[in-house]
């Protein structure tokens, strides 16, 4: 006769469920050791009764287990993570790839190259943008011209206020240079009057 599969659901009287809780409890820890010690394997069993109570089973050391699950399961996550990183970094690729065959694309259709396959409408699309962008590269030109063009008004402006400070210094140097002959002959002719005066005698010629 074939035994009934039974349905594994939460007892609902306290009595039975501890009872029940006992004898699983025990075989599990039974399954637990004969695993250890029939397959050389490393096994830690932690089980906390209904009321909170800890029954626990180790081959050899709870604490190096313990240590030696986290340590797999860091390693677990590391890898998670990694391989996680190195699906996006591809996807990543793959879009940076496709944006760049579109660039190039796009450029060699505004050089005038590969326009067989473009239809009317995409000419006419690429023939204003062309026409926007000469529109902005004049303005930048202009603006620049401009730009120039005030710099070179400024440096003007400055070698004519220096023109105009060396005229008037070489004409109050010219102006000191033709006065000078004019009071080196004053000078002279009045030592020569002074002379004459002195050279002068009155009276009858031979008295003296």
């Amino acid at each position: 006769m074939v035994r009934g599969k039974t349905e594994v659901r939460r007892i609902e009287n306290a009595t039975s469920r501890q009872v029940t809780f006992s004898k699983r409890r025990n075989g599990l820890l039974k399954k637990a050791f004969e695993l250890s010690v029939l397959c050389d394997a490393e096994v830690a069993l932690i089980v906390f009764s209904p009321r909170g109570k800890l029954y626990e089973f180790s081959s050899s050391s709870m604490e190096s287990t313990l240590d030696r699950y986290m340590l797999h399961a860091m390693d677990v996550n590391i890898s998670k993570q990694a391989k996680e990183h190195n699906k996006r970094l591809k996807s990543e690729t793959a879009s940076l790839m496709k944006k760049i065959e579109q660039l190039e694309a796009c450029k060699r259709k505004l050089l005038g190259e590969s326009l067989e396959s473009c239809t009317a409408e995409e000419l006419h699309e690429l023939e204003l943008q062309l026409e926007q962008s000469l529109s902005i590269i004049r303005e930048r030109k202009y603006h620049m011209l401009g730009e120039q063009i005030d710099q070179l008004k400024e440096k003007g402006k400055i070698l004519l206020e220096r023109n105009s400070s060396l005229h008037e210094m070489f004409d109050s140097e010219t102006q000191l240079q033709l006065c000078a002959p004019w009071k080196a002959v004053s000078d002279d002719h009045d030592g020569q009057n002074t002379e004459v005066e002195t050279e002068l005698v009155i009276g009858r010629p031979g008295t003296c």
